[in-house]
């Protein structure tokens, strides 16, 4: 096994194995609609197929894969009428997750932002896009994190996660690493000016970026 492998390896097997899918289908490496072939997985992975199969369960539970009898599990695909209501639920919910979280801010919470927002556009640049994804993340939730209501902020994480297999999609493409990063900076900007309807906007905005693109994307697929 590689050295990068066992560096990010957690305590347990089959936590591993979930980190590790997980990285898969956000960076794209798994695809929405792909077969996940377990032998191959288990093998190059040096794991057996019990921490593979308990993973795919959790995974299963969790919609970013599905299971299909006689022919085994594939990464979940979404229709654009999917994408579109997750992304609509989502402005629903982190718009007030965002204007709480504005009107809190703990301390920290901005030099925190502007910390992982570096790392972002270090990614952008390097045309990294798994580790832009995990970082874009970051932001968002160190963001939502802050409002202070932690059923909220969950219900958020499950809207992300069954978008994670098509966040890989939209970053891509260079121009739409462009977009997000100077999306982030009005995010970033409208928050220390004490802006938070310019806050909610430049979100939006994010968002709907997003959705015009992968809708895009699934008229071509």
């Amino acid at each position: 096994m590689s050295s990068a492998l066992e560096k990010r390896r957690p305590p347990t097997a089959q936590q591993f194995v979930l980190a590790e899918l997980r990285r898969a289908i956000t960076s794209g490496e798994l695809r929405p609609g792909g077969a996940i072939r377990q032998e191959t997985l288990a093998a190059r992975l040096d794991v057996s197929r019990v921490p593979l199969r308990e993973a795919l369960k959790a995974l299963e539970a969790e919609g970013l894969v599905v299971h299909h009898v006689h022919r085994g599990y594939f990464v979940a695909e979404l229709s654009l009428e999917d994408l579109e209501e997750i992304y609509r639920i989502r402005r629903l919910l982190e718009t007030e997750a965002v204007r709480t979280a504005a009107r809190r801010m703990p301390e920290g919470t901005l030099d925190a932002l502007e910390e992982i927002q570096r790392e972002v556009e270090r990614a952008a640049d390097a045309g990294d896009v798994a580790a832009m994804a995990e970082a874009n993340r970051r932001f968002h939730f160190t963001l939502i994190e802050a409002s202070g209501m932690p059923r909220l902020v969950r219900l958020i994480g499950t809207l992300w996660d069954a978008t994670d297999a098509y966040r890989s999609l939209y970053y891509t493409e260079d121009t739409h690493r462009e977009q997000a990063v100077h999306e982030h900076r009005g995010v970033m900007s409208a928050l220390v000016n004490g802006d938070t309807d310019a806050t909610v906007r430049w979100l939006d905005e994010h968002r709907d970026h997003a959705v015009a693109a992968l809708r895009a994307v699934l008229a071509v697929e």
